[in-house]
């Protein structure tokens, strides 16, 4: 689900070789930090959120049914 993520991320941003994904996983769910360039930050987000929301209900989607939910984090 990772490298899923990183694929998507790779073909928003402006800056593809700066995207890093750390994936911490607790009891409930799997969160992504998601690092990226300042310039690339509001692009991932999107106007109201809907571009980073889009990407969360894709991998929630792509999971297998027993698979905790995601959480996607955009760290600035």
């Amino acid at each position: 689900m990772k490298n899923l993520l990183l694929d998507i991320l790779m073909k928003i941003v402006k800056y593809p070789d700066e995207v890093e994904v750390k994936e911490i996983d607790d009891e409930e769910n799997i969160v992504y930090e998601i690092y990226v360039n300042p310039e690339d930050v509001g692009q991932i987000i999107g106007k109201d959120g809907r571009t980073i929301k889009s990407i969360n209900i894709i991998m929630n989607a792509a999971k297998k049914e027993q698979d905790k939910k995601f959480i996607l984090k955009v760290i600035r």
